[in-house]
């Protein structure tokens, strides 16, 4: 069954050691340039939002790709770039919705969370569960419980509230 990062960016503390260990694995550096995954902080919020590739079912990178560099993995469903093919034109980066798609500038290359393979290690060093690696059909359920449990929260501050006054 096809798998996806979910990301909780509620439960995301800032410490970017998704970032650290994602360079690590890919690259041999602990260089956050260089992670698939960036956590983009919120200044007026007080906000941290791990973003990361979404595997787009039509995924608009792989569509714009002139040279087919671009595909989905058949076991895992994950996106994936062919290096061998890949003729650095960063079409890619500037059709990506999300940001997701980076290029190296060291290494002349695209780059993009390719989910390690299918143990994918921002999942497991992040010690909040801000991201987790579920079953894709799961991911809208996931969000609508979320969702049910703020919005009761919610109400039961209000009614708090409204006691108290």
């Amino acid at each position: 069954m096809e798998k996806v990062l979910m990301i909780n960016y509620q439960k995301c503390t800032g410490c970017r050691l998704c970032e650290l260990v994602c360079s690590v694995m890919h690259d041999g550096v602990s260089n956050p340039a260089r992670s698939r995954i960036k956590v983009m902080k919120w200044e007026s919020e007080g906000l941290y939002v791990p973003m990361s590739c979404q595997q787009c079912e039509d995924a608009p990178c792989m569509n714009v790709c002139p040279v087919k560099a671009l595909s989905r993995d058949e076991d895992l469903g994950f996106v994936t770039v062919d290096y061998d093919v890949c003729i650095g034109c960063r079409s890619c980066v500037a059709v990506c919705p999300f940001g997701a798609m980076n290029y190296n500038v060291i290494d002349k290359k695209v780059f993009k969370c390719d989910l390690c393979g299918g143990d994918p290690q921002c999942v497991r060093f992040c010690e909040v569960k801000a991201v987790e690696y579920v079953d894709a059909d799961r991911v809208s359920n996931y969000k609508k419980k979320d969702a049910a449990e703020r919005l009761s929260a919610a109400q039961k501050e209000g009614a708090a509230l409204q006691a108290a006054i």
